[in-house]
């Protein structure tokens, strides 16, 4: 079973930006769109951008669209998610997974906006 490490979270000032990183245990991007996701306390879990398995389509959220931008690399089987001008909104815990995700998720990495 493939296995996701998500890293690159931390707290930064509103207006920042972070980069966050999801290294997959095999070539899994080659074969998936894959999607970062998160999960704000006491709220439910939601989209926030996907891609395909090229690289060449990729999703946004609404609420993430012009701010975020989602890229892969399959010969590092890394995805990435490029944060710039952070909101406290975007204050949440980041997953990537399989989209759509399948029941499993890993850690994910926390993103903290705050002043």
């Amino acid at each position: 079973q493939v296995q996701l490490v998500e890293s690159g979270g931390g707290l930064v000032q509103p207006g920042g930006s972070l980069r966050l990183s999801c290294a997959a245990s095999g070539s899994i991007f080659r074969f998936s769109v894959m999607g970062w996701y998160r999960q704000a306390p006491g709220k439910e879990r939601e989209f926030v951008a996907a891609i395909s398995p090229n690289g060449v389509v990729t999703m946004y959220a609404d609420s993430v669209k012009g701010r975020f931008t989602i890229s892969v690399d399959n010969a590092k089987n890394t995805v990435y998610l490029q944060m710039n001008s952070l909101r406290p909104e975007d204050t949440a815990v980041y997953y990537c997974n399989k989209n759509p995700p399948p029941p499993s998720w890993g850690q994910g990495t926390q993103v903290t906006v705050s002043s």
